[in-house]
């Protein structure tokens, strides 16, 4: 049975997400305009530098205004920092561009990718940390739509 777009780039992008290399955030970013892939990108350590699945996490707290602490790999780069990375290095425009990943986008990688521009935002689940994310995609008219209601937990 032939897939229909959101479910042919969830599943592109699920296969992305296979070659993160930390196995704390195996996701994977597909940016797409007019129904063709601009660029990819997955969550893993800068070129050169060791990754988490060969030495471990890098990993750090963050204590939140509210009190509340949760603790992030700090050794990686995320799927949507390496999808724009790849295209600034290719002089690719993602300006107007849909994003499809796995769980909402963080506070910074949602403010990378209002300022470059995208329109949408498709997320199969929600972080556990959404409501900042969705509060700026909100304010910078971003459509942002989740294929389930179901929201990413880590360990």
């Amino acid at each position: 049975m032939r897939p229909d777009w959101d479910s042919y780039f969830f599943e592109i992008m699920d296969s992305v997400a296979k070659r993160a290399t930390c196995n704390r955030g195996r996701s994977g970013c597909v940016i797409v305009k007019d129904k063709q892939i601009l660029v990819t990108g997955y969550v893993g350590s800068p070129p050169g530098f060791s990754h988490c699945d060969d030495i471990g996490h890098l990993m750090k707290t963050v204590v939140h205004e509210d009190g509340r602490k949760s603790d992030h790999c700090h050794r990686t780069i995320h799927c949507e920092q390496n999808a724009i990375c790849q295209a600034a290095k290719k002089g690719i425009s993602i300006e107007g561009a849909t994003v499809y990943v796995k769980m909402t986008p963080c506070k910074t990688c949602a403010m990378l990718l209002i300022c470059c521009g995208v329109k949408e935002i498709k997320c199969l689940m929600k972080y556990h940390l959404a409501e900042d994310s969705e509060k700026l995609f909100d304010k910078a008219n971003i459509k942002i739509t989740y294929l389930y209601d179901e929201v990413l937990k880590y360990d």
